[in-house]
């Protein structure tokens, strides 16, 4: 008897639906998708084999497997914050962030346990060994020079991990309560030391201004002196040679017998006589003649004198006497 067709084909087609899942199954098994900025390790019967990059990658199937998972990123860590002695044996709170990035993924995973704890260890010791060896002041100053230092020193010992340190910075650096106590008082003392030179120096600069001006001021006093001496010296000299010219011309005149010119003359220094003796400041009292005439008459005679003298002859004063004016009764 003939077994129904249906009956045959429904085991054989439950177990070709098996097969094809199953198949299924173990290609999707094969199949990674790997992100962007990571990279995976692949292991073959617990062996290292290879490095899978970003996107679509291929396995074997239930003879490969993914080993670690690590970023290919940039990272940061955090060093913890820890009490350091300076050369100078004072204490310093200091912590610090490192920035670093994988580049051998096979030896960041195979090559050490936990590679960011072992990063954050090595340079916490580090740190203690580079503060160790400088002074206060130092540490506090050179924040950028420990942090060079340190970015050489992890960078090199991390190499063989595969690790990439990008930059070590000190983020923050702290005293103890009596050391910045102690700081303060002394950063007060070097200011007002400081006040004081400043000071210092500003009253010498101006003593030294002021007796320069001093100098300055006698020298120009001195030159004008000096100079107006000189034309006080050569003013006199003019007036010497004034008077000295005034004399011959009298003399000239009165040896020619010109009489306006001797009246001239004297009237001249009558009238400078009376200017003196008006602008005297002692003088409270000034007596003039009693009359103007006989001061023109007196000038008259003594013309008329001069006249007679010059001509051999004249004779005796007339009646109007020596004066030339009306004579006594």
């Amino acid at each position: 008897m003939l077994e129904n067709p249906e009956t045959i084909l429904t085991p054989f087609l439950i177990f070709a639906l098996v097969v094809a899942v199953v198949a299924i199954l173990i290609i999707y098994s094969g199949i990674k998708t790997v992100p962007q900025g990571e990279n995976w390790t692949v292991e073959r019967f617990g062996r290292y084999t290879r490095t899978l990059g970003s996107g679509l990658r291929l396995i074997v199937p239930f003879v490969d497997r993914i080993g670690r998972k690590l970023s290919i990123m940039e990272q940061v860590l955090d060093v913890p914050e820890q009490t350091v002695i300076t050369k100078d044996n004072a204490a310093v709170i200091a912590d610090g962030v490192v920035f670093f990035r994988v580049d051998d993924t096979a030896r960041a995973a195979y090559q050490v346990q936990n590679l960011e704890q072992a990063i954050v260890n090595l340079t916490t010791t580090n740190l203690r060994s580079v503060i160790g060896s400088m002074d206060l002041d130092d540490t506090l100053s050179k924040r950028s020079e420990i942090n060079e230092i340190l970015m050489v020193i992890i960078d090199e010992a991390t190499n063989p991990w595969g690790a990439k340190i990008m930059r070590i910075e000190i983020r923050d650096l702290r005293m103890s309560d009596d050391i910045q106590a102690a700081m303060n008082l002394q950063m007060t003392a070097e200011r007002r030391r400081r006040a004081s030179v400043t000071e210092a120096n500003g009253l010498r600069e101006a003593e030294i201004l002021k007796a320069q001006g001093e100098r300055e001021a006698q020298i120009l006093r001195a030159q004008g002196l000096r100079e107006a001496a000189f034309l006080e010296a050569e003013a006199r000299e003019r007036a010497a040679e004034a008077d000295a010219k005034a004399t011959e011309v009298v003399s000239k005149a009165i040896a020619e017998g010109d009489i306006q010119a001797v009246q001239f003359f004297l009237g001249q220094k009558y009238v400078e006589a009376l200017q003196e003796i008006g602008a005297s400041e002692n003088s409270k009292l000034v007596l003039m003649p009693l009359e103007a005439a006989g001061i023109t008459g007196s000038i008259a005679g003594i013309g008329e004198l001069l006249k007679h003298m010059g001509r051999p002859d004249a004779g005796p004063a007339g009646a109007g006497g020596p004066w030339g004016g009306p004579g006594k009764p």
